[in-house]
């Protein structure tokens, strides 16, 4: 018995030299172990990715882009007439939600300095980057589309809200510009494993 806790003993001390605060006790080995591994087998963080300050700033980005053109295309009082700004609104509303929803969880892995480097949080984060971003381009070209037909093909802009149309449907290609980058670094990650 004092053989197997002498070889236990080391182990112990050894991980609570490299941990901060040094307490160790009766579990401290199993606990000190697996704290002293993650930096070790940790993936390299490039910025962009979830759980790094450039992945924040995408995500703020993708936010305010898209509360942008939801309010942008909110102050027209005939977007619902059409269903292709109906779809950017209701499009660009879910970007935001997604985007403000994993910036806060950006924020509390920055402040607890936890790694977002888990398969199923990447997976998560991957598949939603994915949808979220594929229904924004969609909306986007629809809307653009939209625009162009009323601008230069019906010439009936003075009509309508041209351009609040048109800056809705920048913003929302913007917010996609930004979202790009967020899917991808996710998608890479992912591939990478």
């Amino acid at each position: 018995m004092n053989v197997s806790h002498a070889t236990v003993h080391p182990v112990e001390e050894f991980p609570t030299t490299d941990a901060v605060g040094g307490g160790g006790g009766g579990g401290g080995g199993g606990d000190g172990g697996g704290g002293g591994n993650p930096p070790r087998l940790r993936m390299k963080d490039v910025q962009g990715m979830p759980g790094t300050p450039g992945g924040l700033a995408l995500r703020a980005c993708q936010f305010l882009f898209a509360v942008a053109a939801v309010c942008v295309m909110a102050t027209t009082s005939d977007f619902p007439s059409v269903t292709a700004f109906s779809y950017l609104v209701a499009a660009a509303g879910l970007q935001s939600f997604w985007s403000l929803s994993l910036a806060i969880i950006d924020i509390y892995a920055l402040l607890v300095r936890r790694s977002l480097q888990n398969y199923r949080i990447v997976s998560l984060f991957t598949i939603g980057d994915g949808i979220t971003s594929t229904l924004t381009f969609a909306a986007a070209c629809a809307s653009a589309g939209i625009t162009v037909l009323i601008d230069n093909d019906l010439d009936i802009c003075a009509q309508n809200h041209c351009i609040e149309f048109e800056t809705a449907t920048g913003m929302a290609f913007i917010c996609w510009f930004t979202s790009l980058p967020s899917f991808l670094l996710n998608f890479w990650s992912l591939a990478s494993r």
